[in-house]
């Protein structure tokens, strides 16, 4: 348990409805007791309140009322620290909620640092580490797939792999370790077979949770989908049909892109960050020139292409140019226009394409069916979310533990000293104990928290 006590402010700046100012800590209750004043004939001070319970009062600072308040008494261990926590829900606005919180500071807590709630869950063992972690990604999800993987990793779907993996290497260490204290003796066959089984099984769930990781980057970042064809094929119309709403102005007249219009969509689950790019073409004045320059920094960085296509018009010299440079990338071939006679002849090419109507809807569903599909590699069903999504930091530990791994299979398959095998499986111990904070640093722990908002 923390010996200090902190406070913040836990609803996002600005004006609303109301503000929670949260406290935790050993003296949570009796900070609460001199800024508190309850009401009503049986009122209790915080500190005599029972678990759990909800106060109504008011908030007092040198002898001055600032609000009229709701406080919530929560004592620990059944909090989300497992530490004593209060919470006031005063009104909302910057200066209502900033006063609560200089009287909560003034009475003996201190400002919490980003993320230090959800530290000190981790740190009284509420959370491991990878739940921690689900924590911020709940907070940033964007669409309900995200969410779903999120909460996922919150209720321990992947510390539940996980431990089932680090126990399996514990007890393929002990089998090793043990066997060291008698060098005379070779590992009986079977004992060493059993041995490989063991980590063979380690190895493939460890690949199993490497293939999730660009799904999980996807998820929590988006991927990026950049718009690219020549001027007026309908790039602004399908990223205002995409939005279903009017975000790019859109003309007849050429060149009315002036510069990249970047927007997040939801697309079955997936956020997808669509950059509306200026017509790649000669431009003919310096504010274009720049959009179009701009408009190359964003096709370069773009996961996804959707290169459009005006099927009522023939193939142009322009189309041609295009064509060849974005052939090597990964895109999705959009026939806008199908509401009009076709008059547009595509190369062969067993590329995926759709055919739409920017104008009338139609083919809406088949280009976002066909956008997942290209994302995920394979159709999958729209909101569903794998049960273990790895993150960066996950990865990078987990391709350390599958070398690790590869490596013990290796010297035991080969007859090498079984001391080899040990130290190889004791990394891969370690590594998997890093993701769920069984071996965490203080540094990782800085890293990883600094990334939360304060309050949480």
């Amino acid at each position: 348990m923390s010996e200090d006590t902190i406070a913040a402010i836990a609803t996002p700046p600005g004006e609303g409805g109301l503000a929670v100012i949260r406290i935790s800590g050993p003296d949570a209750l009796a900070i609460a007791d001199r800024v508190f004043q309850p009401a009503g004939a049986r009122a209790r001070k915080p500190s005599e309140a029972p678990t759990h319970t909800l106060h109504y009062g008011f908030i007092h600072r040198n002898g001055r009322r600032i609000d009229e308040v709701l406080l919530a008494v929560m004592r620990r261990p059944r909090t989300y620290t497992r530490e004593d926590v209060v919470e006031i829900s005063c009104h909302g606005g910057l200066l209502v909620a900033r006063l609560v919180l200089q009287a909560v500071l003034e009475q003996g807590a201190r400002p919490a640092q980003p993320g230090e709630f959800t530290r000190r869950a981790f740190l009284n063992g509420r959370l491991d580490l990878t739940q921690a972690e689900a924590v911020a990604d709940l907070i940033a999800a964007r669409t309900e797939r995200a969410l779903a993987a999120a909460r996922e990793q919150l209720e321990g779907a992947l510390s539940r792999k996980l431990q089932r993996l680090r126990d399996d290497l514990m007890l393929a260490l002990a089998h090793v370790e043990a066997q060291l204290d008698f060098p005379e003796e070779d590992i009986a066959p079977d004992t060493r077979e059993g041995i490989l089984n063991r980590l063979r099984a380690g190895l493939t769930l460890v690949e199993d949770l490497l293939r999730s990781a660009e799904e999980g980057r996807i998820l929590r970042q988006g991927i990026r989908t950049a718009i690219v064809g020549r001027p007026n094929v309908g790039k602004s119309s399908l990223l205002n049909l995409l939005l279903g709403q009017d975000r790019a102005i859109v003309s007849a007249r050429p060149g009315t892109t002036r510069d990249t219009i970047e927007e997040t969509v939801n697309i079955r689950g997936l956020p997808v960050v669509l950059v509306d790019t200026a017509g790649v073409r000669e431009a003919g004045d310096e504010i274009e020139q720049e959009g179009i320059r701009r408009s190359h920094r964003a096709v370069e960085t773009a996961d996804l292409l959707l290169h459009v296509f005006d099927r009522s018009e023939p193939w142009t010299a322009e189309d041609q140019r295009l064509w060849e440079q974005f052939r090597h990338r990964k895109r999705l071939l959009v026939l806008n226009k199908a509401d009009l006679p076709v008059r547009l002849t595509l190369p062969e090419t067993d590329e995926p394409r759709v055919e739409i109507s920017c104008r009338t809807g139609q083919g809406l569903d088949q280009l976002k069916e066909k956008v997942e599909q290209l994302i995920l590699s394979g159709p999958s069903r729209p909101g569903e979310a794998p049960d273990a999504c790895i993150n960066a930091r996950h990865q990078a530990i987990l391709l350390r533990a599958r070398s690790s791994l590869e490596h013990a299979i290796g010297a035991l398959e080969s007859r090498l000293p079984l001391d080899l095998v040990s130290v190889d499986l004791r990394a891969a111990t370690d590594a998997v104990g890093e993701i769920v904070g069984q071996t965490a640093t203080e540094d990782l722990l800085d890293i990883i928290f600094s990334r939360f908002c304060i309050g949480k």
